[in-house]
């Protein structure tokens, strides 16, 4: 069915424009052109392609406004999060996954990469129906949500460097690469040809992967031509652990085992040697800054810039979910850089919302999305420009500096509407939410 919206402003590859109709048949765009809006359905603000949410963890939403109380670290935020992970299954799973996704539709996300590893029951038991039971129910949930999904099939097989998993870590865990492997390519089966689904594989970090288990992932996301992500240097105590057992850095590591590439994603890269940078750049990686995360567990500020200078694409997550606001994430990669360097302007606004938006989907594995031009997917999020956040603003700079979620009113998401007038199709998502946690509670 053909359907074609009239933008107020729109966000073209050659600038800000207005009057811009889009023209949808089915998931695509078939035509962009200046013109009156006729009886077409008029989106007011600035529209902009759909937004790449390139790391999520969906469960972890279920720790907002939780581990916030008191002190700690990375580390002692990890064993809440491990409470919450063991308290699932694939109903509660699925539930809690919607309300997430549809949180995210309404800040504008279109597609998530979900780094899943919660795979299998108690005490690391396959499911007995499905093996995969967790990994459906989250695809389930990007579709009732709106959103297309890289699902990106986590291996996870050590508790950390020469360490035995724990209990909640063995349902994460199958084994040995091989058997993960096995349980991948079943799931890569599953959803052969569905233009909405993309299964990629990740190696959760050199912590849960040990060297001579990466090349199997590797291959994997080889073979399928699909995502292959990867944690990278988030935390200090990792990289003094790799170097002291490996006697290289998590990035030199990952490179020796072929994990590093143009189909690669390290998320974090927050604590880099020059050395480093360098192997990203070089090899085309995208490196996934995940601020406000980063912030909220005080992990540190990544060299993004440097990276990007090297060759790296920049990509944007919400990761733990502490905030779901992708513009968010955007601004906070350039103000991450000025306190570190003192200096302003490391990204224009096209940049970091390119970083949300092209750049993000073709990490994910989805490059014809991202643009509003004729052949992409039609992905269409409209930002409202009067609010008292944006009145009196204009071009990116509105949307990137000024703008939340909550000023997103409209999403068409592959040609559905998903958000009319800042309401979902699901209904009330707070409730959905707020339902969802209390339930693991």
């Amino acid at each position: 069915m053909s359907l074609t919206y009239w933008c107020e402003q729109a966000w073209l590859p050659d600038g800000v424009a207005g009057d811009v109709l889009v023209e949808i048949d089915g998931t695509r765009i078939t035509r962009v052109e200046q013109g009156p809006p006729g009886s077409a359905e008029r989106l007011p603000g600035l529209t902009i392609p759909g937004l790449a949410n390139a790391h999520s963890h969906a469960f972890h939403r279920a720790l907002r406004g939780h581990t916030q109380r008191g002190e700690g670290d990375f580390w002692t935020w990890r064993e809440r999060m491990y409470e919450v992970a063991g308290r699932l299954d694939p109903h509660s799973y699925e539930r809690l996954a919607t309300a997430v996704y549809a949180e995210m539709a309404l800040a504008g996300v279109t597609c998530v990469g979900e780094f899943h590893y919660l795979h299998h029951d108690q005490g690391g038991r396959p499911y007995r129906d499905d093996p995969n039971a967790m990994g459906h129910a989250l695809i389930r949930a990007a579709r009732a949500a709106g959103l297309r999904i890289a699902l990106l099939d986590t291996c996870y097989l050590s508790g950390g460097i020469g360490v035995p998993l724990s209990e909640v870590q063995l349902r994460f865990s199958d084994g040995d690469s091989e058997r993960w492997a096995a349980r991948a390519e079943l799931l890569a089966a599953a959803y052969e040809g569905q233009p909405d689904v993309e299964i990629g594989a990740a190696i959760h970090s050199v912590r849960a992967v040990p060297p001579d288990q990466m090349p199997v992932v590797a291959e994997f996301s080889h073979r399928h031509a699909a995502p292959l992500h990867m944690h990278v240097s988030e935390q200090r105590a990792e990289n003094t652990a790799c170097v002291e057992m490996y006697a290289a850095t998590p990035v030199q590591l990952l490179h020796e085992r072929g994990a590093l590439g143009p189909r690669s994603t390290a998320v974090h890269a927050t604590h880099l040697t020059d050395v480093d940078v360098e192997l990203l750049g070089q090899s085309g990686t995208y490196l996934c800054m995940c601020p406000t995360t980063e912030r909220d567990l005080a992990d540190g500020i990544g060299p993004a810039r440097a990276a990007a200078d090297r060759g790296a694409q920049i990509t944007l997550g919400s990761d733990s979910h502490a905030v779901i606001d992708l513009f968010e994430e955007a601004r906070g990669m350039e103000l991450n850089e000025r306190l570190a360097s003192r200096r302003r302007g490391h990204w224009s606004a096209a940049d970091l919302l390119a970083a949300a938006t092209c750049t993000g989907h073709a990490s994910l594995g989805f490059p014809g999305a991202g643009q509003l031009v004729p052949g992409a997917w039609a992905d269409l999020v409209s930002v409202r420009l009067d609010s008292v956040r944006t009145a009196g603003t204009s071009g990116l700079e509105a949307v990137v500096y000024a703008a939340s979620a909550a000023d997103v009113h409209s999403v068409v998401s592959g040609g559905r509407r998903v958000v009319a007038q800042g309401r979902h199709v699901l209904g009330d998502v707070a409730a959905l939410l707020k339902k969802a946690i209390e339930e693991l509670r």
